[in-house]
């Protein structure tokens, strides 16, 4: 799969190549502060057929984690562009980004399901995991 996609404002752009290890739907707390309350949909295709086209994101990791996800983001409108996992040479990029957001198509799990919220939903037929599948 090939994708392109960016931020808002226009300033940041990114391209993105390879397999798509997998399209998710995650519940976790970090996550609902990212997307505003909902869960975060996340497209992972590895990080070696990642590269910013345009621009350069900010970032931002938590100093009081061990393992802390490291968030990039649109340093002028604050567009969430996508996260880096410790250990997980994926880029996990966010959909609402894609230049055709309709690529997704759906997410093939739901993850960290244990911090949904009441008005959350997992669409049957959804593969769903309480916290990140072995």
């Amino acid at each position: 799969m090939e994708v392109e996609g960016g931020c808002y404002c226009g300033a940041v752009r990114y391209r993105a190549e390879g397999e798509v290890a997998f399209k998710g739907q995650c519940h976790c707390r970090e996550c609902q502060y990212i997307s505003g309350g909902s869960p975060n949909l996340v497209l992972a295709l590895p990080e070696e057929g990642f590269a910013y086209t345009k621009g350069t994101p900010a970032s931002f990791k938590r100093s009081d984690l061990d393992n802390p996800v490291t968030r990039e983001f649109c340093g002028n409108c604050g567009t969430h562009l996508r996260s880096i996992a410790p250990g997980l040479p994926l880029a996990l990029l966010k959909v609402g980004t894609l230049d055709n957001p309709a690529d997704f198509v759906g997410p093939d799990m739901a993850i960290f399901t244990a911090d949904s919220q009441p008005f959350h939903m997992v669409a049957e037929g959804v593969l769903s995991f309480e916290g990140m599948p072995g």
